[in-house]
């Protein structure tokens, strides 16, 4: 019975690519105003997709939240969805 206790539920980790290459290397300044590039970076409630799934490295992944905070207030994106 000891051991009838100790049984955790555990959650499945989801496996993500280490080797993924940042997309804005090598490229020109992240902008609010080109919101095609900004939306692959937002979910479809609108959170903005964290660094170890979208592969973008740490000093891009800033510009890129701050860019789409810009874009949000200039009511280029959605704050949220609605559905």
């Amino acid at each position: 019975m000891a051991g009838q206790f100790n049984k955790r539920k555990r959650k499945k980790r989801r496996e993500v690519a280490e080797n993924l290459v940042c997309p804005f290397k090598n490229q020109e300044e992240i902008t609010y105003k080109d919101v095609f590039k900004l939306k692959r970076f937002i979910t479809t409630r609108g959170r903005i997709i964290p660094r170890s799934r979208s592969g973008v490295c740490s000093s891009c992944q800033r510009k890129l939240s701050r860019e789409i905070k810009r874009a949000r207030y200039m009511a280029l994106l959605p704050f949220c969805s609605y559905s």
